[in-house]
């Protein structure tokens, strides 16, 4: 009976798995496709993903699209960081309070934002471009970054601050030296999290950009009607390789950072036997 609930949780999960990742290698496959059909295979060819550099509005989209996404995920997160600071250095009520508006743009839909954020440019007088569209991918990113941030400051022992404090540091050379390494991971995290969200939002980047402003997602979106191309798939292949790389990259320092964390801890502990 064991044997056979094993081996039905091992299906479940490997049919999940097939549900996410089917569609994304068969885009991956046909990206290489000779022919222009998302449905007959004609041969191994590079040719959509030299057609993609020759393409300047695709190309034109993702520099407005990394460059958005580079800007608002980094001030997102220095914003989210020190507000992180801030809110877990509070009384629990007004921590709670905060915590809980933080909640609010995560939970509620896009268009909701989308269009306030529109109604708020308009009525104070900021026309729509990339002003409009770094602005608001930088507003829903905040929020992420805190939720990062926050289990890590509410690991770190509260007295690592005042201790440094009182050997001399000044409240930035405490907050720089020591509580930044401590919560790194969960900064770095934030920072990831937002670069991502950033690069995939449609619906708030649709409200508030203006014309001649386009993201990857506003130019697949207006390509939809007319048919999409397969530089698409060669430009959706890259992404999906290059954020995959990157989360490799995420998982090994976490695990190493881990690792160093539970050998210094042992370390500590055999200190301790030993006095």
């Amino acid at each position: 009976m064991k044997r056979f609930l094993k081996a039905l949780k091992g299906t479940y999960s490997a049919l999940i798995f097939l549900f996410l990742y089917a569609p994304i290698a068969v885009l991956i496959v046909f990206s290489f496709n000779e022919s222009k059909s998302r449905g007959a295979w004609g041969g191994f060819s590079l040719k959509w993903y030299e057609a993609l550099l020759r393409n300047s509005e695709i190309m034109q989209s993702l520099f407005n699209t990394l460059l958005i996404a580079v800007l608002a995920s980094l001030i997102a997160t220095v914003i989210g960081t020190a507000a992180a600071i801030g809110i877990n250095n509070m009384r629990k009520g007004m921590q709670n309070l905060l915590m809980n508006i933080s909640y609010l743009p995560v939970l509620s839909a896009d268009i909701v934002t989308g269009v306030s954020l529109l109604i708020l440019y308009m009525f104070i007088g900021i026309p729509l471009g990339r002003v409009s569209l770094l602005l608001s991918h930088i507003t829903f990113n905040i929020p992420y970054v805190i939720l990062s941030v926050m289990p890590k400051l509410k690991q770190m022992n509260r007295y690592t601050y005042e201790a440094a404090l009182d050997l001399g540091c000044t409240p930035m050379q405490a907050i720089w030296k020591v509580v930044l390494p401590e919560i790194m991971p969960g900064v770095v995290t934030g920072a990831i999290l937002a670069f991502t969200l950033s690069i995939d939002d449609f619906v708030i980047s649709f409200f508030t950009t203006g014309a001649g402003v386009n993201t990857l997602s506003i130019t697949i979106y207006s390509m939809v009607r007319r048919g999409i191309k397969p530089e698409i798939n060669a430009l959706s292949s890259i992404m999906f390789v290059v954020v995959l790389l990157l989360l490799f990259v995420v998982n090994i320092r976490s695990t190493r950072d881990a690792i160093k964390q539970e050998r210094q801890a042992h370390s500590n502990r055999s200190l301790r036997s030993v006095r």
